[in-house]
C-alpha cells in the first residue's frame, strides 16, 4: 500500500543522450517488513521488486532509445509489462510512443506515473493494473516491453501466454534479463 513507503529518494538516471529523473523508495528493505508484503508474500510469494530501479530496465531504457521507432506504423502504441518505476516507459515517452504503464503493484502505477510527469509527460500514457499470469482479453499492443519480468522459472509459461494475448500480428517485443536461468527458458519456449 502507498502508506508502506515513508521516505522517497529522487536519483538522476542518464541514458546514452537522455536524463531522466525517477523518484523511488529510499528503503526497499524497509518494506519487504510491512505486515501488508509479509501477508502478500506468504499468500502469493509476491515481493515489491518494483521499488528498485534494476539494471535490467537501464538496458530496456537504452534498448527504447535506440529502436527506429520512425520505420513502425504510427501511433506506435506500447504496453510496459511490470513497469515498476517506469524509466523504460518513460524513454518511450521521450521517443514520441504511446505507452500504457502496468504492474501487479498499484503502487508501482502510481510511481510510473509520477515519474513520467516529473519528466514532463503530462499526457501520451495510461496505468494499467495487470497481473501478467492473468493475461488480459481483447485489447492487443503492436510493441510489448518489459525488464526483469522473471525472476523464478514458474513465471516463464505465464508471460508467454501474456505475450500471445496481448502482442498484436506482426507486433515486436523488447525484453531484457540478467541472463537468469529462467530466461533461457524464457527464450527456449518462445522458439
Amino acid at each position: 500500500p502507498p502508506e508502506a513507503v515513508t521516505e522517497t529518494v529522487r536519483e538522476t538516471v542518464f541514458v546514452g543522450d537522455y536524463t531522466f529523473r525517477i523518484d523511488r523508495p529510499a528503503d526497499a528493505d524497509a518494506l519487504f517488513d510491512h505486515p501488508w508484503v509479509r501477508s502478500a508474500y506468504a499468500a502469493d510469494e509476491y515481493v515489491p521488486y518494483w521499488v528498485s530501479l534494476w539494471p535490467a530496465a537501464r538496458m530496456l531504457a537504452k534498448a527504447v532509445l535506440r529502436e527506429p521507432w520512425e520505420t513502425y506504423p504510427r501511433p506506435v502504441r506500447v504496453l510496459e509489462v511490470g513497469c515498476g518505476l517506469g524509466l523504460a516507459g518513460i524513454a518511450g515517452l521521450a521517443r514520441g510512443l504511446a505507452v500504457t504503464f502496468s504492474d501487479v503493484d498499484e503502487t508501482a502505477l502510481a510511481y510510473a506515473a509520477a515519474n513520467a510527469r516529473l519528466n514532463g509527460f503530462a499526457t501520451g500514457f495510461r496505468t494499467m493494473p495487470l497481473d501478467f499470469r492473468c493475461p488480459p482479453g481483447g485489447e492487443q499492443y503492436p510493441v510489448v516491453i518489459g525488464s526483469d519480468l522473471m525472476y523464478e522459472e514458474r513465471l516463464v509459461d505465464p508471460l508467454v501466454r501474456l505475450l500471445e494475448a496481448v502482442l498484436a500480428p506482426g507486433g515486436g517485443c523488447l525484453i531484457t534479463d540478467p541472463d537468469r536461468t529462467a530466461a533461457r527458458v524464457f527464450r527456449w519456449k518462445l522458439e
